[in-house]
């Protein structure tokens, strides 16, 4: 499928409450957020600009996410200097972004998306960081140091505990509040 024909039929599921996503030349879905999903993404927004300013999380942000084939994704956030998508269209070059966060969804899904494709489509674009908040699991997940397919370094966390987010991030989250928007 070339990303063109991809990019029209996005766009009518949107119309319709779907989100599709092109990884690896495939075409997927992915459930709608729900309130604590949103909630998740704030609590998140807030720590980021509190500890680093200069950076935004651009909620749902379009990336092209392969190196060499024509891939897209909408992470819940991108975390990038501010600015880094202006004058870009919805799929924008994740050169500048220092991690991607996913939250994930109450669908049959999540498994193979947000557990196995995502890091790997991530790590082979270069992308320093990527958060997982696992509601499923109760689990925060950061990888960290890509290294070609793969991420090299991966810290898994229960909700409750602190995460440390490393360089270029630098900070450490409570992730206690999580506990509030499971189900």
């Amino acid at each position: 499928m070339l990303a063109e024909e991809f990019e029209r039929i996005a766009a009518a599921a949107e119309r319709e409450g779907v989100r599709m996503e092109f990884i690896h030349g495939r075409l997927g879905v992915k459930a709608v957020p729900d309130g604590d999903h949103d909630e998740i993404i704030r609590w998140l927004m807030k720590h980021c600009m509190q500890h680093q300013p200069d950076l935004w999380l651009y909620p749902e942000r379009g990336l092209r996410i392969e190196r060499y084939r024509r891939g897209n994704a909408k992470p819940d956030g991108a975390l990038a200097p501010e600015g880094s998508f202006a004058g870009q269209g919805e799929w924008a070059d994740p050169g500048q972004v220092v991690m991607v966060v996913e939250v994930t969804s109450y669908d049959s899904d999540t498994d193979k998306r947000d557990r196995e494709e995502k890091p790997a489509a991530y790590a082979q674009t270069g992308i320093p960081v990527y958060l997982l908040i696992d509601r499923g699991t109760c689990e925060t997940l950061v990888y960290s140091e890509p290294d070609g397919d793969t991420y090299a370094s991966l810290l898994r966390r229960p909700f409750g505990r602190t995460v440390e987010l490393p360089a270029p991030l630098g900070f450490a989250l409570d992730t206690e509040p999580l506990k509030n928007w499971v189900r």
